[in-house]
């Protein structure tokens, strides 16, 4: 429990829009094996469908390399084989009927890659984009349920809120969100800093109050049991909501209409009650 409240405290420590620049703009260099010319196109689209703008489609594929092309790098970051070759165990199959499952070992491979993954390949975008929203989601649920510990456990100086290091629960979710806001961007190819994502920061600003009142209408309608349970699944629901907000943002160009949000915060309600009642246990 303590390593995790430690990790979710490192997380907001590592508020730098810098930070997550870098990540998403490292270079990624993809390599393909196929058996034919059409085959390398079929997974070229895969990668950079044929809708890409085609000047940025032309950019995404200087990044992808076919097996026996010249100029190929002596080492690249991923393999994909088409179905059919035998692939490698350093490689990975990409499987044309299911390719969410090759994005999917990639990334419990590569987490390391996935902002700059997700940032360039459309393929990518939306388990990353979920991978964060989640990741941030339960570290929100952690800390709102560990900042009881005090009363419980009264011996834990080296918590960090003993000392005074957070001002409350608010400010640190707050800027967990923002942190989130700054990966999700980054993760859909959009400029990432707090100029140029001003209006998702003031939004979650804004909404740090909204979303706890509405918490406070929907926690009497649910049975929780226990003042730790709804704390950890209130700061989940709403982290969550705001994510799913920011996501559909960066696909649609709007915002989430009230009764979305709330639909949204509703059925994350109880994800995060269940996710409070697993820490409750560990406690």
């Amino acid at each position: 429990m303590l390593k995790a409240v430690k990790q979710a405290r490192a997380a907001v420590g590592l508020l730098n829009p810098d930070e997550v620049r870098r990540r998403a703009r490292q270079p990624v260099r993809v390599g393909l094996v196929a058996f034919d010319s059409a085959g390398y196109a079929a997974m070229e689209d895969l990668l950079a469908p044929a809708a890409t703008p085609r000047e940025s489609r032309l950019k995404l594929l200087e990044q992808v390399y076919r097996a026996g092309d010249p100029g190929v790098p002596d080492k690249v970051d991923l393999v994909l084989y088409q179905q059919g070759i035998p692939c490698p165990q350093d490689a990975y199959l990409l499987r044309f009927d299911d390719p969410a499952a090759t994005v999917a070992e990639i990334l419990r491979d590569h987490d390391d890659l996935d902002l700059a993954l997700a940032s360039r390949f459309v393929a990518f975008r939306k388990p990353v984009v979920e991978r964060i929203i989640h990741a941030v989601s339960r570290e929100n649920a952690v800390f709102a349920v560990a900042t009881s510990l005090p009363d419980l456990v009264p011996n834990l100086g080296e918590i960090p809120w003993v000392f005074g290091e957070f001002a409350s629960d608010t400010a640190f979710l707050t800027a967990n969100q923002v942190r989130m806001a700054f990966l999700i961007a980054a993760a859909c190819g959009k400029e990432v800093g707090y100029s140029q994502r001003a209006t998702e920061i003031l939004s979650i600003a804004a909404g740090a109050f909204g979303w706890r009142a509405l918490a406070r209408e929907l926690v009497g309608k649910i049975p929780f049991g226990g003042g730790i349970i709804p704390k950890g699944a209130i700061a989940y629901a709403g982290t969550f909501a705001v994510g799913k907000g920011l996501e559909y943002y960066h696909q649609t160009g709007v915002s989430f209409t009230r009764a979305q949000r709330k639909k949204v915060y509703q059925a994350a309600l109880e994800r995060g009650k269940a996710i409070a009642e697993t820490l409750r246990g560990k406690l």
